[in-house]
This record gives C-alpha cells, sequence and structure tokens, in this order.
C-alpha cells in the first residue's frame, strides 16, 4: 500500500504537468530581423558616346601624288614599274587639339607576303593627308596586291589593286 500511495500523487503531478504544457499557448514567433538594408545602387549612366580622336576618312591609290599628299587620278591597275601611293586622309574631333597617332601601311601581295611597311609618328589636327607609296627599280611582280592602313595599331582601311 506504500507503493500505491506515493504512485498516485506522482502520476496526478504527470497528469497535470502534460495538461498544462498542452494547454499553454505557443509563444508568438518573433517577427523576421529586417533585411539588412543596403543602399541602393546610384543608377548606372552610360558612357557618353565617345568620338575617336582622330580617325581615317579616306584611302586612295594612284601613280602620282600632288604637293598636298593627295591622288592626282585615283587607280587600282598599275605597271610594274610605277610607283603606287596611297594616299591617306584623316579627320581629328576637336580641329583645334593636336592629336598624337601612329599611322602605318602594310603592303602585301596576293599570297599575303608583306612586301614593304612603313609607319610615321604623327600629331593630327583637323583634317589632313599623308602619303605613303612603294615601288621597285625592277619592277613589281604582276599580281594581286593589298594595302592595309592602321591608326593606332588597328587596320582602319584596306585598298587592293593589280599590277599588270
Amino acid at each position: 500500500m506504500s507503493r500505491t500511495r506515493i504512485l498516485y500523487p506522482l502520476s496526478a503531478a504527470l497528469a497535470t504537468a502534460l495538461a498544462l504544457s498542452a494547454c499553454k499557448k505557443p509563444e508568438p514567433t518573433p517577427p523576421p530581423a529586417p533585411a539588412a538594408t543596403t543602399p541602393e545602387p546610384a543608377p548606372i549612366t552610360p558612357p557618353a558616346a565617345s568620338t575617336p580622336a582622330a580617325a581615317v576618312t579616306t584611302v586612295d591609290l594612284g601613280n602620282s601624288v600632288g604637293a598636298d599628299n593627295r591622288v592626282a587620278a585615283p587607280a587600282t591597275t598599275f605597271a610594274p614599274r610605277d610607283t603606287i601611293y596611297a594616299s591617306v586622309a584623316t579627320r581629328t574631333a576637336d580641329a583645334s587639339a593636336s592629336v598624337p597617332g601612329k599611322l602605318s601601311a602594310k603592303w602585301t601581295f596576293q599570297d599575303g607576303q608583306t612586301v614593304h611597311e612603313e609607319s610615321r609618328d604623327l600629331n593630327l589636327t583637323g583634317d589632313g593627308v599623308t602619303a605613303f607609296q612603294i615601288s621597285k627599280p625592277d619592277g613589281l611582280p604582276a599580281g594581286r596586291y593589298k594595302v592595309e592602313i592602321s591608326l593606332d595599331g588597328s587596320v582602319v582601311q584596306s585598298k587592293e589593286f593589280e599590277v599588270k
């Protein structure tokens, strides 16, 4: 009987504890912590369309140039003993500012073989014309040729021509 006396009060205490825990209101979940506020990024402004400082506007080929370095009569077919000129017209974005640049001409024969290369360091101002030339005392071999004009290392124009 002593056992029963202890068992009943313990059972009653356990039942009461369970009943109270089952009736207990759940604790409200705390609201989520506010997200760390990051400053809104500044709007990205697209870069203004930049005008190149200098540009090659035209390339003309001929067998003579005037005092202004312009080709007198443009041509695409030449004789083997002709001196062939490439007249390269340039223009700067700001006609009042001097723009440094490197202008180059690369002359190649039909299989891509380089015949002649020439470069000039220039201070371009406004509009200008530069002449490059190629010739051989014993005559250029007959065939198809090309001249590539580069400004600051980038090919900007090319012209094909023929020697007959």
